[in-house]
């Protein structure tokens, strides 16, 4: 046998399911850096949308299949599935990884009793992202903290069908982690809540109703067509290309929409904190997309390997050698906001102060028996809220009606609850 075959022989092959944003293909275009400097480790990628990363590395550590060595999950799924033993800590990483950089909202959210179980690649809060031009020749000035009606007010005056410009782009394709993400993080503003102290399901109250007649009220009026067709990625290709006047989702996607290279708005974007309804709490959620290990994988040495290096510093530091500050992963690190280089950029402050005021021990209005903006942090969310996010996407078609909606939301709901012993 050669040398050569010998070293691919005992080569340790890691299987990494991850999503296909932006900052993740560069991860991946990337990698060969990391591949250069440990030959011993091959890389192979399974790149997914979001609904379809969920459902498979759910189905895949629920079952011990044992296809990935590293899943790309986030902050819903870490908490329950360390504590359920199905993910390998992270609480042995080098002195030099610098774990207490990390910032604490994100690191708390990655951890279970003060450890670590995954490292985050990219941390996100939710923010206005919007047309400077459009604005200025609508006469307008968009507030650093906009309410939901200055919002629908903006939108409408951007609206110009002629020119193929929607006022506004919202996620509307279904799914726990698009248009439901987005509408329970905005229904927080509107007082609204996904279960009472009892955990009794509340879409029957008036404050889901206004949430979600507000949602397709606004986007009937401003969004694009087939609205509900949209998620993150459709939406950002929207206002790319100009054919969107405002946006409110994740902040990572300033870096793309700022990019000249990528986005034919550059230099006319400006960024807002997300909206709120005079009510005291903000529709901004809080969101880190990590790299964990499921147990079943034997390769755990090197998964480690792989993700000390994908979520370092130095990465931060290659990235922005090769691709510029603006595309350096946001939202994990202190030191990356105490970097001059990056504090020069437009969107660093915004992100920031999104972030840090994200409460996910404090998401509603009301007292709730739950933790998480976007999400509820119980095992039986995911299913209940993908199931809910078809019939919000119906009403938003035009299928069904906004009561019904509701009504199928509440009793699917209460169904399940039921069925799993909250009530």
């Amino acid at each position: 046998m050669s040398v050569g075959a010998t070293a691919a022989a005992l080569a340790d092959r890691l299987t990494i399911a991850t999503v296909n944003n932006g900052d993740m293909i560069r991860m991946q275009k990337l990698s060969t850096y990391f591949t250069a400097e440990n030959p011993e480790i091959e890389l192979q990628w399974v790149t997914l949308d979001e609904n379809a990363l969920r459902r498979q590395v759910t189905n895949d550590i629920a079952t011990g299949s044992g296809h990935y060595d590293i899943m790309t999950i986030g902050t819903y799924e870490v908490p329950i599935w360390g504590r359920r033993g199905w993910l390998a800590p992270l609480d042995d990483l080098p002195a030099s990884y610098d774990a207490e950089d990390l910032l604490p909202a994100i690191r708390d959210g990655l951890s279970v009793d003060g450890k670590l179980y995954a490292a985050p690649f990219y941390g996100e809060s939710s923010m206005v992202m919007y047309r400077t031009d459009l604005i200025e020749k609508a006469g307008l000035i968009m507030p650093e903290a906009p309410d939901w009606q200055f919002i629908r007010k903006a939108a409408l005056a951007l609206t110009d069908r002629d020119a193929g410009i929607n006022g506004i782009c919202l996620r509307g394709k279904a799914g726990w982690g698009e248009n439901v993400a987005f509408l329970t993080a905005a229904s927080n503003s509107f007082g609204a809540k996904w279960f009472d102290m009892a955990w009794r399901p509340q879409f029957d109250s008036p404050e889901w109703k206004e949430t979600l007649s507000y949602y397709i009220e606004l986007l009937n009026e401003s969004g694009p067509p087939d609205a509900a067709q949209n998620g993150f990625n459709e939406n950002l290709a929207l206002f790319q290309s100009g054919k969107c006047g405002i946006w409110i989702d994740a902040t990572v996607a300033a870096s793309f929409v700022t990019n000249p290279a990528t986005s034919q708005v550059a230099g006319k974007v400006g960024f807002a904190l997300a909206p709120d309804h005079g009510l005291g709490k903000r529709s901004n959620w809080l969101w880190a997309w990590a790299l964990a290990i499921p147990i079943s994988t034997p390769n755990t040495d090197a998964a480690k390997k792989f993700i000390e290096w994908a979520t370092s510093k130095d990465y931060q530091a290659l990235v922005a050698e090769k691709e510029g500050w603006a595309n350096v992963p946001p939202g994990t690190r202190t030191s990356l906001y105490e970097n001059a280089e990056y504090a020069k950029l437009a969107f660093a402050k915004m992100t920031l102060d999104s972030i840090t005021g994200a409460d996910p021990l404090d998401p509603t209005i009301d007292e709730v028996p739950y933790v998480g903006i976007q999400f509820v942090s119980i095992p039986e969310f995911q299913r209940i809220a993908t199931a809910v996010g078809q019939q919000f996407s119906a009403a938003l078609a035009g299928r069904i009606s906004i009561d019904d909606a509701l009504g199928n939301a509440q009793a699917l709901t209460t169904r399940e609850m039921k069925r799993t012993g909250y009530n």
